[in-house]
């Protein structure tokens, strides 16, 4: 049987609602990728230009650090990665725990939360970041998704 992880950066605690919506739909473990250094309400003000967020997604080779590691990636043979779109794409912490693991023959599955915007291309992103692995063109939901729709969807997965 395959062993599945949901792991998700939520800055206001909507991926996280998705995230763990989802998880609990397939019985997968769940692990949040904090940062190491919080966000502040300041640090995510995107209309201030010189705000943590504005500047780290200015600058494609930024990788905040994460406060925590996955305990034995290896034994996932696929992962689920959510995280609310910023500028389009996803957050550079997505960037940094892309990095973090050899995804080699795991299948990623990108989700994520979003007021307005689509994934854009992550999942090409995240590609890149692991080629090793095989990463899905993932979904954009809403808080108010059903746990029956995460779980259709996850199963549609190829």
């Amino acid at each position: 049987m395959s062993k599945i992880l949901v792991a998700y950066f939520s800055a206001s605690g909507v991926t996280a609602k998705v995230a763990e919506k989802l998880s609990k739909a397939i019985d997968a473990d769940l692990y949040e990728i904090e940062p190491a250094e919080p966000y502040t309400k300041a640090d995510l003000n995107w209309m201030d230009k010189k705000s943590r967020s504005t500047v780290e997604m200015n600058d494609r080779s930024s990788r905040p650090a994460i406060a925590t590691k996955v305990d034995d990636m290896d034994q996932y043979d696929t992962v689920f990665v959510g995280f609310p779109i910023w500028w389009y794409r996803e957050p550079s912490i997505i960037d940094t725990f892309m990095e973090s693991y050899d995804f080699t023959g795991k299948k990623i599955v990108p989700f994520a939360t979003s007021g307005g915007s689509g994934l854009g291309d992550s999942y090409k992103t995240m590609q890149a970041l692991a080629p090793g692995a095989k990463v899905i063109n993932g979904e954009k939901f809403t808080v108010s998704v059903s746990e029956e729709k995460l779980k259709e969807w996850a199963e549609g997965i190829g």
